[in-house]
Protein backbone atom coordinates (compact mmCIF):
# COMPACT_ATOMS: atom_id res chain seq x y z
CA UNK A 1 0.00 0.00 0.00
CA UNK A 2 1.25 3.70 -0.56
CA UNK A 3 2.79 5.60 2.24
CA UNK A 4 1.08 8.76 1.68
CA UNK A 5 -3.31 8.81 2.76
CA UNK A 6 -5.02 10.71 -0.10
CA UNK A 7 -8.09 12.93 1.47
CA UNK A 8 -10.64 13.90 -1.49
CA UNK A 9 -14.10 15.35 -1.11
CA UNK A 10 -16.89 16.77 -3.01
CA UNK A 11 -18.53 19.94 -1.61
CA UNK A 12 -22.32 21.25 -2.57
CA UNK A 13 -25.47 21.86 -1.49
CA UNK A 14 -27.95 19.85 -1.36
CA UNK A 15 -25.48 16.27 -2.73
CA UNK A 16 -27.79 14.06 -3.64
CA UNK A 17 -26.52 10.32 -5.05
CA UNK A 18 -23.44 11.71 -5.86
CA UNK A 19 -21.07 9.35 -8.02
CA UNK A 20 -17.73 10.59 -7.00
CA UNK A 21 -16.96 8.61 -4.11
CA UNK A 22 -17.54 5.37 -5.58
CA UNK A 23 -14.90 6.69 -8.42
CA UNK A 24 -12.64 8.06 -6.97
CA UNK A 25 -12.46 5.33 -4.30
CA UNK A 26 -12.00 2.53 -7.62
CA UNK A 27 -9.63 5.02 -8.72
CA UNK A 28 -7.68 4.70 -5.65
CA UNK A 29 -8.09 0.80 -4.99
CA UNK A 30 -6.71 0.26 -8.73
CA UNK A 31 -3.57 2.10 -8.22
CA UNK A 32 -3.59 -0.05 -4.89
CA UNK A 33 -2.93 4.01 -3.15
CA UNK A 34 -4.88 4.52 0.81
CA UNK A 35 -6.95 7.15 0.38
CA UNK A 36 -10.98 8.41 1.06
CA UNK A 37 -13.45 10.33 -0.74
CA UNK A 38 -15.73 12.23 1.25
CA UNK A 39 -19.27 13.74 0.55
CA UNK A 40 -19.57 17.23 2.24
CA UNK A 41 -23.01 18.98 2.28
CA UNK A 42 -21.92 22.60 2.49
CA UNK A 43 -24.52 25.01 2.83
CA UNK A 44 -23.27 28.93 0.95
CA UNK A 45 -23.27 30.20 4.55
CA UNK A 46 -21.17 27.59 5.22
CA UNK A 47 -18.27 28.07 2.62
CA UNK A 48 -15.80 29.91 4.43
CA UNK A 49 -15.56 27.32 7.40
CA UNK A 50 -15.73 24.30 5.03
CA UNK A 51 -12.73 25.12 3.25
CA UNK A 52 -10.68 26.05 6.48
CA UNK A 53 -11.64 22.53 8.23
CA UNK A 54 -10.06 20.73 4.21
CA UNK A 55 -6.78 22.65 4.96
CA UNK A 56 -6.66 21.56 8.33
CA UNK A 57 -7.85 17.94 7.76
CA UNK A 58 -4.64 17.51 5.04
CA UNK A 59 -7.18 16.83 1.71
CA UNK A 60 -5.12 17.07 -1.13
CA UNK A 61 -8.00 18.25 -2.94
CA UNK A 62 -12.13 18.41 -3.65
CA UNK A 63 -14.61 18.91 -5.88
CA UNK A 64 -16.92 21.45 -6.26
CA UNK A 65 -20.84 21.92 -7.10
CA UNK A 66 -23.90 23.85 -6.70
CA UNK A 67 -24.22 26.24 -5.26
CA UNK A 68 -20.31 26.87 -5.18
CA UNK A 69 -18.42 26.62 -8.51
CA UNK A 70 -18.25 30.23 -8.82
CA UNK A 71 -18.05 31.68 -5.08
CA UNK A 72 -15.42 29.63 -4.61
CA UNK A 73 -13.52 31.44 -7.13
CA UNK A 74 -12.80 34.30 -4.16
CA UNK A 75 -10.55 31.97 -2.46
CA UNK A 76 -8.16 30.24 -5.20
CA UNK A 77 -4.70 32.18 -5.56
CA UNK A 78 -4.65 30.82 -9.14
CA UNK A 79 -7.01 29.18 -11.72
CA UNK A 80 -6.41 26.90 -15.02
CA UNK A 81 -6.78 28.16 -18.68
CA UNK A 82 -10.59 26.00 -18.66
CA UNK A 83 -11.39 27.38 -15.33
CA UNK A 84 -11.06 30.92 -16.35
CA UNK A 85 -13.15 30.69 -19.43
CA UNK A 86 -15.84 29.42 -17.97
CA UNK A 87 -15.88 31.26 -15.16
CA UNK A 88 -16.31 28.49 -13.02
CA UNK A 89 -14.60 25.90 -11.13
CA UNK A 90 -15.21 21.86 -9.94
CA UNK A 91 -12.09 21.08 -8.66
CA UNK A 92 -9.71 22.32 -6.47
CA UNK A 93 -6.24 20.93 -5.31
CA UNK A 94 -4.76 22.06 -2.02
CA UNK A 95 -0.93 22.59 -1.79
CA UNK A 96 1.84 22.53 0.25
CA UNK A 97 1.22 25.67 1.81
CA UNK A 98 -2.18 25.84 2.26
CA UNK A 99 -3.21 27.98 -1.19
CA UNK A 100 -6.11 26.90 -3.55
CA UNK A 101 -5.30 25.87 -6.95
CA UNK A 102 -8.50 25.88 -8.98
CA UNK A 103 -9.82 23.84 -12.32
CA UNK A 104 -12.28 22.92 -14.59
CA UNK A 105 -12.43 19.80 -15.26
CA UNK A 106 -15.65 19.55 -16.66
CA UNK A 107 -14.50 21.11 -20.06
CA UNK A 108 -12.19 18.02 -20.16
CA UNK A 109 -14.46 15.72 -19.60
CA UNK A 110 -16.42 16.90 -22.09
CA UNK A 111 -14.35 17.29 -24.87
CA UNK A 112 -12.68 13.99 -24.36
CA UNK A 113 -15.26 11.66 -25.72
CA UNK A 114 -15.57 13.39 -28.77
CA UNK A 115 -11.91 14.91 -28.89
CA UNK A 116 -11.37 12.84 -32.40
CA UNK A 117 -14.88 14.56 -33.80
CA UNK A 118 -14.40 16.68 -36.76
CA UNK A 119 -16.13 20.27 -35.86
CA UNK A 120 -14.25 22.40 -37.07
CA UNK A 121 -16.19 25.19 -38.93
CA UNK A 122 -19.71 23.22 -37.72
CA UNK A 123 -22.96 24.26 -36.50
CA UNK A 124 -23.76 23.46 -32.65
CA UNK A 125 -26.70 23.51 -30.89
CA UNK A 126 -26.95 24.03 -26.78
CA UNK A 127 -30.06 23.02 -25.10
CA UNK A 128 -30.00 25.35 -22.53
CA UNK A 129 -27.97 28.81 -20.79
CA UNK A 130 -27.85 27.49 -17.20
CA UNK A 131 -24.19 27.01 -15.64
CA UNK A 132 -23.79 23.97 -17.05
CA UNK A 133 -23.74 25.20 -20.60
CA UNK A 134 -20.65 27.44 -19.98
CA UNK A 135 -18.50 24.69 -19.57
CA UNK A 136 -19.67 23.28 -23.36
CA UNK A 137 -19.15 26.59 -25.02
CA UNK A 138 -15.70 26.65 -24.12
CA UNK A 139 -15.45 22.66 -25.35
CA UNK A 140 -16.98 23.58 -28.14
CA UNK A 141 -14.91 26.38 -28.93
CA UNK A 142 -11.93 24.52 -28.52
CA UNK A 143 -12.86 22.11 -30.90
CA UNK A 144 -13.29 24.67 -33.69
CA UNK A 145 -17.18 25.24 -34.11
CA UNK A 146 -17.85 28.49 -36.07
CA UNK A 147 -21.56 28.49 -34.69
CA UNK A 148 -23.64 27.75 -31.52
CA UNK A 149 -27.17 27.94 -31.05
CA UNK A 150 -28.57 28.27 -27.95
CA UNK A 151 -32.24 26.98 -27.06
CA UNK A 152 -33.70 28.44 -24.46
CA UNK A 153 -37.56 28.35 -22.64
CA UNK A 154 -37.27 32.23 -21.44
CA UNK A 155 -34.87 34.40 -24.03
CA UNK A 156 -35.39 37.55 -21.13
CA UNK A 157 -33.63 35.03 -18.47
CA UNK A 158 -30.94 34.36 -20.77
CA UNK A 159 -29.63 37.00 -22.66
CA UNK A 160 -27.28 38.42 -19.98
CA UNK A 161 -25.65 34.71 -20.30
CA UNK A 162 -25.59 34.69 -23.96
CA UNK A 163 -23.86 38.35 -24.12
CA UNK A 164 -21.22 37.08 -21.75
CA UNK A 165 -20.47 34.38 -24.40
CA UNK A 166 -20.32 36.91 -27.33
CA UNK A 167 -17.86 39.00 -25.65
CA UNK A 168 -15.85 36.03 -24.35
CA UNK A 169 -15.90 34.30 -28.10
CA UNK A 170 -16.31 36.94 -30.65
CA UNK A 171 -14.99 34.74 -33.08
CA UNK A 172 -18.01 32.54 -32.71
CA UNK A 173 -21.36 33.38 -34.28
CA UNK A 174 -23.75 33.30 -31.09
CA UNK A 175 -27.37 32.94 -31.54
CA UNK A 176 -30.30 32.92 -28.87
CA UNK A 177 -33.60 31.14 -30.16
CA UNK A 178 -37.22 30.66 -28.41
CA UNK A 179 -37.11 26.72 -27.38
CA UNK A 180 -41.00 27.09 -29.63
CA UNK A 181 -38.90 27.85 -33.00
CA UNK A 182 -36.83 24.50 -32.90
CA UNK A 183 -38.27 22.38 -35.84
CA UNK A 184 -35.57 20.78 -37.24
CA UNK A 185 -31.64 20.09 -35.61
CA UNK A 186 -30.73 19.36 -39.91
CA UNK A 187 -28.39 21.79 -39.99
CA UNK A 188 -26.08 20.74 -36.75
CA UNK A 189 -23.06 18.22 -36.40
CA UNK A 190 -23.54 18.25 -32.58
CA UNK A 191 -26.81 19.10 -30.62
CA UNK A 192 -25.72 19.29 -26.18
CA UNK A 193 -28.16 18.99 -23.87
CA UNK A 194 -27.58 20.77 -21.11
CA UNK A 195 -30.82 21.08 -19.14
CA UNK A 196 -31.81 18.84 -16.49
CA UNK A 197 -34.80 17.03 -18.22
CA UNK A 198 -34.42 13.55 -18.69
CA UNK A 199 -33.06 12.95 -15.30
CA UNK A 200 -33.94 11.39 -12.61
CA UNK A 201 -36.70 12.41 -10.68
CA UNK A 202 -39.40 14.83 -11.75
CA UNK A 203 -38.01 15.19 -15.58
CA UNK A 204 -36.84 11.68 -15.82
CA UNK A 205 -39.83 10.73 -18.71
CA UNK A 206 -39.11 14.30 -20.30
CA UNK A 207 -37.13 14.55 -23.39
CA UNK A 208 -35.58 18.23 -24.55
CA UNK A 209 -36.64 17.08 -27.76
CA UNK A 210 -39.33 14.94 -29.51
CA UNK A 211 -38.52 12.18 -31.42
CA UNK A 212 -39.45 13.97 -34.52
CA UNK A 213 -37.17 16.27 -34.22
CA UNK A 214 -34.48 14.14 -33.06
CA UNK A 215 -34.86 11.99 -36.69
CA UNK A 216 -34.40 15.19 -38.66
CA UNK A 217 -30.50 14.84 -37.45
CA UNK A 218 -28.02 14.55 -39.91
CA UNK A 219 -26.61 10.90 -40.58
CA UNK A 220 -23.34 12.05 -39.56
CA UNK A 221 -24.31 14.27 -36.40
CA UNK A 222 -24.50 13.53 -32.48
CA UNK A 223 -26.55 14.08 -29.74
CA UNK A 224 -25.00 14.68 -26.51
CA UNK A 225 -26.75 14.22 -23.26
CA UNK A 226 -24.85 15.56 -20.41
CA UNK A 227 -27.37 14.22 -18.20
CA UNK A 228 -26.14 10.16 -16.73
CA UNK A 229 -28.54 9.67 -14.50
CA UNK A 230 -30.27 7.25 -15.95
CA UNK A 231 -27.89 6.10 -18.30
CA UNK A 232 -29.96 6.00 -20.82
CA UNK A 233 -32.35 9.33 -21.00
CA UNK A 234 -35.54 9.57 -23.12
CA UNK A 235 -33.27 11.62 -25.49
CA UNK A 236 -30.84 8.85 -25.90
CA UNK A 237 -33.24 6.64 -26.37
CA UNK A 238 -34.74 8.85 -29.36
CA UNK A 239 -31.52 9.07 -31.01
CA UNK A 240 -30.59 5.08 -30.60
CA UNK A 241 -34.54 4.07 -31.50
CA UNK A 242 -33.80 5.99 -34.62
CA UNK A 243 -30.30 4.85 -35.60
CA UNK A 244 -28.59 8.43 -34.72
CA UNK A 245 -25.12 8.27 -33.07
CA UNK A 246 -25.07 9.33 -29.09
CA UNK A 247 -23.38 10.06 -26.38
CA UNK A 248 -24.30 9.82 -22.44
CA UNK A 249 -23.24 11.94 -19.78
CA UNK A 250 -21.98 9.26 -18.03
CA UNK A 251 -18.67 9.14 -19.91
CA UNK A 252 -18.21 12.98 -19.06
CA UNK A 253 -18.73 12.34 -15.35
CA UNK A 254 -15.59 9.74 -15.69
CA UNK A 255 -13.05 11.81 -17.57
CA UNK A 256 -13.58 14.74 -15.12
CA UNK A 257 -13.25 12.79 -12.28
CA UNK A 258 -10.19 10.73 -13.81
CA UNK A 259 -8.74 14.19 -14.50
CA UNK A 260 -9.63 15.90 -11.34
CA UNK A 261 -7.84 12.53 -9.53
CA UNK A 262 -4.81 13.18 -11.73
CA UNK A 263 -5.11 16.68 -10.21
CA UNK A 264 -4.55 15.73 -6.55
CA UNK A 265 -2.08 12.62 -6.96
CA UNK A 266 -0.22 12.79 -9.97
CA UNK A 267 -0.80 9.67 -11.07
CA UNK A 268 -3.06 8.92 -14.12
CA UNK A 269 -5.89 6.37 -12.86
CA UNK A 270 -7.87 3.87 -15.31
CA UNK A 271 -11.54 5.36 -16.64
CA UNK A 272 -12.35 2.02 -17.06
CA UNK A 273 -12.85 1.02 -13.15
CA UNK A 274 -14.11 4.72 -12.55
CA UNK A 275 -17.16 4.16 -14.98
CA UNK A 276 -17.85 0.17 -13.74
CA UNK A 277 -17.68 1.42 -10.01
CA UNK A 278 -20.45 4.41 -11.48
CA UNK A 279 -22.19 2.03 -13.52
CA UNK A 280 -22.59 -0.52 -10.65
CA UNK A 281 -23.68 2.50 -8.31
CA UNK A 282 -26.39 3.52 -10.70
CA UNK A 283 -27.75 0.46 -11.18
CA UNK A 284 -28.07 0.18 -7.20
CA UNK A 285 -29.94 3.13 -7.27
Amino acid sequence: MSEKYYKFGIIGYPLGHSLSSVMHQAALKALDLDGEYNALETEPEDLVDRIKMLKRENYFGFNVTIPHKVPISLFLSKVDEYANLAGSVNTVKILEDKTLEGFNTDIYGFIEPIKNLDLKDKKAAILGTGGAARGVVVGLKSLGVSQIDFYTRNIVDSHAAIEGFRKKFPEIKINLVQNEFLNTISMYSIVVNTTPLGMKGKYADVSPLSEKIVKTLPYDGLIYDIVYNPIKTELIKYAEKNGKKYIGGLDMLVYQGARAFEIWTGKAPNPDKMRIAALEKLLDC
